[in-house]
């Protein structure tokens, strides 16, 4: 990996600890004040106050314990890089304790700022968990 490349890694790694300590604080640093989180099910969250409620709404519903397995991350222009993931691990449901296997895949947009950090311009993910049987 080149130094963006690595830099684009951090981010997912420090992405990944925030979504498992249920942290928006440490979510929204990682977001561009523009970011766009795409969650399946969901209207998009556009802009900073926005995604902070996707991300609240979030952790009040469930806890993940979940790792993230970088697959690429490709640099596409001089600030513009995006970052394909596959994530596993458990999600816990507040509202009755019940736990279960968690899995999906990601695409991540990143922008790198005038300040030389990259941060998540867009985040979209599927479930890769078969559906339930009926």
């Amino acid at each position: 990996m080149n130094a963006n490349e690595k830099a684009v890694a951090d981010v997912l790694a420090k992405y990944q600890d925030a979504l498992n300590a249920s942290d928006t604080d440490a979510v929204m640093p990682l977001y561009t004040e523009d970011g766009v989180f795409m969650p399946p099910y969901s209207q998009s969250a556009i802009r900073a106050a926005a995604v902070r409620q996707a991300y609240d709404a979030v952790f009040r519903a469930i806890k993940l314990s979940v790792k993230f397995n970088v697959a690429e991350v490709v640099e596409i222009a001089p600030n513009w890089a995006f970052a394909r993931t596959n994530s596993a691990g458990t999600v816990t449901v507040h509202a009755t304790g019940a736990k279960r296997a968690e899995a999906n895949q990601e695409l991540f947009i990143f922008r790198k700022g005038s300040d030389g950090k990259w941060k998540i311009a867009r985040y979209s993910f599927s479930s890769t968990n078969p559906p339930p049987q009926q």
